[in-house]
């Protein structure tokens, strides 16, 4: 769409100008000289947009749009004639320099962003080889206590199945982040997705010693949604918090309706982010915990921009973190 635009831009630039050649009267020369040296703008934008060919393309526009003039006011001088012949010769030569220019820009970008790319795959692969090593060594090492016959066989195997669980959640969270989200939008109480996902949180939260509010509206907010991937990434949220929290501290997850948009607050008490920290949450892979891929954050996000919506998170170490989701929302849906 910003392509077409530009596009258009540069087309009228050239017919604009055009018009104000062949609206202005021949003898005014200083005039004409100025429109002349205006087609330079245009030129450039065309390299910029299309490269070489872009700027040759609207030089040969200049070129087309201009012979008329050249040749119906001709004048017989000397000197001015050759200075005009001159000022195209130049354009050209200017068309084909900036084209180049830009051509050279984008092999530079080019480079630059495949040079971006194998960094990101080089530490994509990194991270997950780190993150495997260490299931993959209690599984290496717990096997080799079974095959020795040393140890409980049992302690052994609930060990080498938890480390398989950690790798197969890895394994998940990757192939989660790297495809194409598909959303199965149904009519759904939001107010229910809030509830279930409130209600998976808050056996960890007991255990934690964590004061786990909700606050919901009274009636039911009706909304086109996937409500299995919503309640996840509301999970990943809430546990968050939970994980930043500590027992007596309390977390507030509240929803509320203003006009065409339903905000969803997760406030906790916690030991909150510092700027590095908030600056890169959804910065795939960064995290700064012993365990995990660094991926829940991205694919929350992730999930909740395929449902139209935004996150805002504010966060100040030792004061807590609230995370607002703003979700588009249309009163008067049925269930």
């Amino acid at each position: 769409m910003l392509r077409r635009y530009r596009t258009v831009i540069v087309v009228i630039s050239v017919l604009f100008i055009t018009f104000l050649h062949y609206t202005t009267i021949p003898t005014l020369y200083p005039l004409h000289h100025f429109y002349s040296e205006l087609y330079y703008i245009p030129i450039f934008l065309g390299g910029l947009v299309w490269g070489l060919r872009g700027s040759v393309f609207i030089y040969f526009m200049v070129l087309i749009f201009d012979s008329p003039f050249i040749v119906f006011g001709w004048s017989g001088k000397f000197l001015p004639e050759v200075a005009r012949l001159y000022n195209l010769i130049l354009q050209g030569v200017f068309a084909i320099f900036v084209g180049l220019l830009s051509m050279r820009e984008k092999r530079i970008r080019d480079r630059a962003e495949k040079m971006r790319y194998l960094a990101g795959l080089g530490q994509v692969a990194s991270t997950i080889v780190h993150d495997l090593k260490n299931p993959l060594i209690t599984i290496l090492g717990y096997s080799k206590r079974i095959r020795e016959g040393r140890g409980d066989a049992g302690e052994a195997v609930q060990e080498i199945s938890e480390a398989a669980l950690r790798m197969q959640k890895i394994m998940n969270d990757v192939l989660d982040f790297a495809k194409p989200m598909r959303l199965d939008l149904k009519a759904e109480d939001i107010c229910q997705v809030i509830s279930r996902a409130y209600g998976l949180c808050k056996v960890r939260a007991v255990k934690e010693g964590i004061n786990l509010l909700m606050e919901l509206p009274p009636v039911p907010v009706m909304m086109n949604v996937d409500g299995f991937l919503l309640e996840r990434a509301l999970v990943n949220f809430v546990n968050n918090s939970i994980e930043a929290s500590k027992a007596g501290q309390s977390i507030v997850v509240s929803a509320s309706l203003r006009k065409a948009q339903l905000s969803v607050r997760i406030k906790d008490e916690g030991v909150g982010m510092d700027k590095q920290t908030l600056d890169n949450v959804f910065v795939p892979f960064y995290t700064k915990k012993n365990s995990g891929t660094g991926l829940g954050m991205p694919i929350s996000k992730k999930i909740i921009e395929e449902h139209k919506g935004t996150i805002e998170i504010e966060s100040e170490p030792g004061k807590g973190t609230e995370v607002r989701i703003v979700l588009p929302y249309e009163p008067g849906l049925k269930p």
